[in-house]
């Protein structure tokens, strides 16, 4: 699956968040370049690119290597909500239902 998200942090805030996050879920850090990084574990293997936007944003997208939504796909949207949760400490996680 692929998956994106936009936030105000900047590259190296994600790339250092990403590597914390994702290390914690047992998943081991393969090739990392300077706006990517790669991740592969029992949960599945995930491939992670930042890229500066207009100048004030930083566009984040994952590529899972599972079909519909697994558990690695669920764990990149919570690592979405820690993104924002970094760039706005008053953000609230609630249902959208």
């Amino acid at each position: 699956m692929r998956h994106f998200h936009r936030t105000s942090l900047t590259p190296d805030v994600v790339l250092e968040l990403a590597d914390r996050y994702f290390g914690t879920l047992g998943l081991a850090r393969g090739t990392a370049d300077a706006r990517t990084r790669t991740f592969s574990g029992t949960l599945g293997t995930m491939a992670l690119s930042v890229k500066m936007e207009g100048g004030h944003y930083t566009f984040v997208e994952v590529h899972t290597d599972q079909v519909g939504e697994s558990r690695i796909d669920k764990n990149v949207k919570k690592f979405f909500n820690v993104l924002h949760r970094t760039a706005d400490p008053r953000h609230l996680i609630e249902a959208g239902y």
